[in-house]
């Protein structure tokens, strides 16, 4: 089962730097670029826009990579 993640959820993820802490912006259903990466979640395989705490850079994850807490 798919965790259910929503606005304002704080979550934590890998990055080569290290554990980075953040919060869930928004569910992503739809192709969404980021800077020069481009995510192509679909309804069934959504994914997450977050914005590090640290930095305020945004980057969109799989919920299997994020953390809630």
């Amino acid at each position: 089962m798919t965790k259910e993640l929503k606005p304002g959820d704080k979550v934590t993820w890998n990055t080569p730097q290290g554990e980075t802490h953040g919060k869930v912006e928004k569910k992503v259903t739809n192709e969404t670029r980021v800077k020069s990466h481009v995510a192509k979640p679909t309804e069934d395989a959504p994914e997450y826009l977050v914005k590090s705490d640290k930095s305020g850079k945004e980057a969109v994850h799989k919920p299997a990579e994020l953390k809630k807490g």
